[in-house]
């Protein structure tokens, strides 16, 4: 934690200092970030841990001969900042040895941030410990009237973020997220999932939440379903999955211009069925909305996906300079200077579809299966966006266009594109989805999807 006064003093103010501290003639962007959060964490009915965040750190990137480096601090004061800045400064000037670089600079002030929605809530910001305890409360009260157990997390943050660079560049923003998951088990090891993600602690409702996880415990044993392909049903938190590994398989303007993107080569050309739209816009209400990225570029609505024509892939400096052709930075870098990994879309919206509800997604299967979740999912082969991981926590058996039982969770082996071609069908309604648990720095994204049904979901075993 940041100690003294010194961390109350607003991140921009911090950001300023750095730059008055700074060796003349060095190139450097100071980002500053506060963190207050609260979460707390639950198990077979009652609280397991509860923690509370105040923390302030600096990122300090130094750029020399087309080289950055970054280095990070905790510490406020003037000696400790002063440090952090010439260690960055001296791994700077050790890659620049080895000659020239491909960094494009700082990026420079003028363009103005996209004025969308507002991604901070000042109810939430106050994190009131009491919302936590009764939103457990609650979801403890559901799952005993189910029989079952709630397992599972609260979380909400308020985030500073402040950026200041020897170009000019002065931005400051703060957001607010809330994140809700339950897991509802029985005494036979019987699951159901359900979560929430909002900008604001006051849109979960914890006992919706619970009782969607908890009418997924099935009271029948679990039928076993063999390999093969079959008809699908996917909930939005699956869906939400699949679309956030796309966006770093295929929608990569690093990966892309290298040529090992999953669209290298493709964009104009037909990869989804022709209800697929897919953007990433951070200025979207249904989002979690920032207005810029972690090197101060405003973040641009970036159409990925049209019709199921693929059209774009989101670009921070360095990828657009790859790029050529006049490319600009779409405003996606996750850190200071790029990550090496390459820029994201976080702010991703699938347009939703015609049907009603999940209902008539399962109305027309003969024989297929529902999936609440995914879990434990990893890369097999990044071009062909095959992913392979297993369901989880509500997936069942659909026979004559019904619910007909629980089934054991099973291993896929799919390619999200390959999914998206299959799509049939898509709901109206759409949930912001996300993963609420943060172990590293707290910057909160998601995707905005529907529920969907694909005609072939390809399950190549049992799990155990």
């Amino acid at each position: 934690m940041s100690g003294g006064t010194t961390a109350l003093r607003m991140p921009l103010e911090i950001a300023e200092r750095v730059l008055a501290l700074a060796e003349p003639g060095t190139e450097l962007q100071v980002t500053v970030m506060r963190e207050q959060s609260l979460m707390s964490r639950f198990a077979r009915s009652a609280p397991t841990q509860a923690t509370e965040i105040d923390d302030t750190e600096v990122e300090i990137l130094v750029v020399r001969d087309g080289h950055s480096a970054l280095a990070s601090t905790n510490r406020l004061d003037d000696d400790a900042l002063r440090d952090t800045a010439r260690r960055a400064d001296a791994a700077a000037r050790a890659s620049a040895r080895s000659g020239a670089g491909n960094h494009p600079g700082l990026a420079q002030p003028g363009a103005t941030p996209p004025s969308g929605a507002d991604g901070f809530d000042a109810e939430t910001a106050l994190l009131d410990p009491a919302r936590a305890g009764a939103a457990l409360a609650r979801a403890f009260d559901v799952a005993a009237e189910h029989g079952v157990e709630a397992f599972g997390v609260w979380t909400a943050g308020a985030v500073r973020t402040a950026i200041a660079a020897t170009s000019g560049l002065r931005l400051d923003e703060e957001v607010t997220d809330a994140f809700m998951k339950v897991i509802c088990r029985d005494p036979d090891g019987r699951s159901g999932f359900a979560s929430a993600t909002a900008t604001g602690a006051g849109a979960i409702d914890p006992d919706a939440v619970a009782r969607r996880a908890a009418r997924k415990v099935g009271g029948e044993p679990a039928a076993e379903l063999g390999p093969g392909e079959y008809p699908v049903v996917l909930e939005p938190a699956a869906v939400g999955v699949l679309l956030d590994f796309l966006g770093s398989l295929a929608h990569n303007g690093l990966s892309h211009v290298e040529g090992r993107g999953a669209l290298s080569g493709r964009l104009g050309t037909t990869v989804a069925a022709p209800s697929i739209d897919l953007r990433d816009d951070g200025a979207d209400p249904a989002t979690l909305p920032r207005r810029f990225d972690f090197e101060g570029t405003p973040k641009q609505r970036v159409g990925l996906i049209e019709g199921g024509v693929a059209t774009g892939v989101v670009h921070d400096l360095r990828s657009a300079a790859l790029a050529g052709d006049g490319t600009r930075s779409s405003g996606h870098a996750t850190q200071p200077g790029g990550s090496p990994y390459g820029p994201s879309p976080t702010n991703l919206v699938l347009a939703g579809g015609d049907a009603a509800d999940i209902d008539v997604l399962i109305a027309p299967i003969e024989r297929g299966i529902y999936v609440t979740r995914l879990w434990y999912v990893n890369p097999v082969r990044e071009k062909e966006t095959l992913l392979t991981g297993m369901t989880r926590e509500g997936t069942f058996l659909i026979e004559d266009g019904v619910i007909a039982g629980p089934l054991k969770d099973v291993r896929f082996t799919d390619s999200i594109l390959r999914l998206l071609s299959a799509t049939q069908a898509l709901t109206a309604d759409r949930q912001l989805v996300s993963e609420g648990e943060f172990y590293g720095r707290r910057f909160a994204h998601g995707v905005v999807c529907p529920a969907l049904r694909a005609n072939g979901f390809r399950i190549t075993g049992a799990t155990r």
